[in-house]
């Protein structure tokens, strides 16, 4: 009887054992594939969201200001053309 109970101790250390390694291995795997991923990003010369955003925002008030500046000079073209 001491024996099977030796027995299943030894298979339960071992599968403990299995699991913690397979556990640790996997975390070492994230990490490696994180760094990889980090490198990729930094190579590749990405901007960040907020510089996206900047940019995004000035484009959209160049934008206004064009379409404001457009309807003034077809304001004073037809003032032009109503004067001549």
């Amino acid at each position: 009887m001491q024996t099977t109970s030796s027995v299943f101790d030894d298979l339960a250390r071992l599968m403990t054992g299995a699991m913690g390694m397979a556990q640790g291995m996997g975390d070492e795997a994230k990490s490696f594939m994180r760094t990889q991923a980090d490198r990729f990003v930094a190579e590749m010369d990405l901007v960040s969201r907020d510089e996206f955003e900047a940019v995004k925002e000035l484009a959209a008030a160049a934008r206004a200001e064009a379409d404001a500046l457009r309807e003034r000079v077809e304001a004073l073209e037809a003032a032009l053309r109503d004067r001549a």
